[in-house]
C-alpha cells in the first residue's frame, strides 16, 4: 500500500490561495476515482476538487473556512501500489536502531486534529427545529434525498460546518421515531438557545464585496415608476402564441432589451471604473449581470453580449445561468466580466430599494414589485399595472442628470414596448 497526496491545485488567473468551503468525505471513507472530495472558493466561483485515485482517506488538510495556499496538502489517501508520496518523517526512525519503525504509525491517526470530521455519534445530537422562515444549509444531493423521503429539513439537526445538514444527519433523523422527530415546537415556549454561524465561503465573499463597494463607491440612487400595462399585454400575447415552441418569457428579457437600447445613447453608464489606475472603460458589448439568489447567498452570473440576443435567446440564457448559479455549477467565466447589473426580487420586490453597485461597474438597475393601482390618465381614474425601477450609480463616474435621463429612456421603451424593436 502507498500514499497519494492531493495538493491544492492551481486554479489559474494568478490565484495564490483559495478558501476551503466544504468537505464531502471524512477520514476513513473509501472513495472512488473522480469522486468530488471538497469544494474550494476563489474570488469568483466555487470549484469542485475530484480525486484522481481510488483509496481510503487518511487525513484532511484543513477546516472549512480556512484559506489555503495553492500547492499545500489538501487530502492524503491510502492507495494500492506505491502512490505519489514518500513520507519523510516515517523514514527517519528506520535509520536509528533505538527507535523502532513500527512505533511511528500509531500517532499518525491523530496528526491532524484540526481537520473537520462529521461527529461519530449523530443520534446524540439534539433536534433543533428552525423557524418557518429559516433556510437550512444543505447540498443539492441532500435536499433531493430529503424531498424524496418527505423530510422537512428545518427539523433536521445539521452537524456540518455552519450547521450544514449532511447525509449522516438524514440517516440519524430517519432512525428516530417519527412522532418525536417531526414534532413542531410550542410557539409560546421560552427559548434560551443561540447559534453561532461562521462567515465562510460564499457568504464571506459577499460580505467582503459589499463592504468594499460601499467603502469605495460614491453611491446615489434614483427611483422612477413605470406603467407596464402595455408591456405585460405584449408579454402575455407572445407567450400565448410562441410559449410552447420558444419558451415562456418573463419580464427580464424585456428589461435587458430596454437596457441595451438605452445604453446606445449613454455609453458612460455601460462602463467599468478602475479607481486605482483612475481609468474608465466604456464597453461596446453589453454584458448584463443577473443578480441571482441561491441557498448559499447572492451570485451574479453574466448574460454576455445581450445586445446580440433576441428576446427568447436572452430568456433561455438567463434561465440557464440562474439554474447554474443556484446549483453552484456556474463557472468562473460565467460569474465575471459584467458591465452593468440587473437585480430583481420578483414578487418580494417591495416599493423601493437601494441596490449596491457591483464594482467595478458604475450602475445597477433594480426591479421592484409590479402592482395594479388607480392612476389618473387624461383626467380619468383607471387601473394600470405599475412598477418601480430603483437604480444606483457611482457618482464618481455618472452624473445625476445622466442617470435620470438614462432611466427615463428605459421608462419610455418599456411603456411603449414597440420601440424596443424599432431600429
Amino acid at each position: 500500500m502507498g500514499t497519494h497526496v492531493i495538493k491544492m491545485p492551481d486554479i489559474g488567473e494568478g490565484i495564490a490561495q483559495v478558501e476551503l468551503v466544504e468537505w464531502f468525505v471524512k477520514v476513513g471513507d473509501v472513495i472512488a476515482e473522480d469522486q468530488v472530495v471538497a469544494d474550494v472558493m476563489t474570488d469568483k466561483a466555487t470549484v469542485e476538487i475530484p480525486s484522481p485515485v481510488s483509496g481510503k482517506v487518511l487525513a484532511l488538510g484543513g477546516q472549512p473556512g480556512e484559506v489555503m495556499a495553492v500547492g499545500s496538502e489538501l487530502i492524503r489517501i491510502e492507495v494500492e501500489g506505491s502512490g505519489n508520496h514518500v513520507d519523510v518523517p516515517q523514514a527517519k526512525p528506520a535509520e536509528a536502531p533505538a527507535a523502532p519503525v513500527a512505533a511511528k504509525p500509531e500517532p499518525q491517526k491523530d496528526v491532524k486534529p484540526a481537520a473537520y470530521q462529521a461527529p461519530a455519534n449523530h443520534e446524540a445530537a439534539p433536534i433543533v427545529p428552525r423557524q418557518p422562515g429559516d433556510k437550512p444549509l444543505a447540498s443539492p444531493a441532500v435536499r433531493k434525498r430529503a424531498l424524496d423521503a418527505g423530510i422537512e429539513l428545518r427539523y433536521v439537526h445539521g452537524s456540518g460546518p455552519a450547521g450544514r445538514i449532511l447525509h449522516e444527519d438524514l440517516d440519524a433523523f430517519m432512525s428516530k421515531p417519527q412522532s418525536a422527530a417531526g414534532q413542531a415546537p410550542n410557539g409560546y415556549a421560552r427559548r434560551t438557545d443561540s447559534e453561532q454561524v461562521p462567515v465562510i465561503g460564499l457568504r464571506r465573499k459577499i460580505a467582503q464585496r459589499m463592504q468594499d463597494a460601499k467603502r469605495r463607491v460614491a453611491h446615489f440612487s434614483y427611483v422612477e415608476e413605470i406603467d407596464v400595462t402595455a408591456l405585460e399585454a405584449l408579454r402575455q400575447q407572445l407567450n400565448g402564441k410562441h410559449g410552447d415552441s420558444r419558451g415562456k418569457l418573463t419580464l427580464l428579457p424585456f428589461l435587458v432589451r430596454a437596457l441595451v437600447v438605452a445604453l446606445r445613447d449613454f455609453p458612460q453608464i455601460n462602463a467599468t471604473y478602475d479607481d486605482e489606475a483612475q481609468v474608465i472603460t466604456r464597453h461596446g458589448a453589453v454584458h448584463v449581470g443577473i443578480a441571482t439568489q441561491g441557498d448559499n447567498g447572492l451570485m451574479v452570473p453574466v448574460l454576455r453580449h445581450a445586445e446580440a440576443g433576441s428576446l427568447w435567446a436572452n430568456a433561455g440564457e438567463i434561465s440557464r445561468l440562474a439554474n447554474a448559479a443556484r446549483n453552484n455549477k456556474a463557472s468562473r467565466e460565467e460569474l465575471s466580466g459584467s458591465t452593468i447589473t440587473l437585480t430583481s426580487l420578483g414578487a418580494l420586490g417591495g416599493i423601493v430599494s437601494t441596490p449596491v453597485v457591483n464594482t467595478p461597474e458604475v450602475a445597477i438597475v433594480g426591479v421592484n414589485r409590479m402592482v395594479e393601482r388607480p392612476v389618473v390618465i387624461d383626467g380619468q381614474i383607471v387601473v394600470r399595472k405599475m412598477m418601480n425601477l430603483s437604480s444606483s450609480f457611482d457618482h464618481r463616474v455618472v452624473d445625476g442628470m445622466d442617470a435620470a435621463l438614462f432611466i427615463q429612456a428605459v421608462r419610455g421603451l418599456l411603456e411603449q414596448p414597440a420601440c424596443l424593436f424599432v431600429e
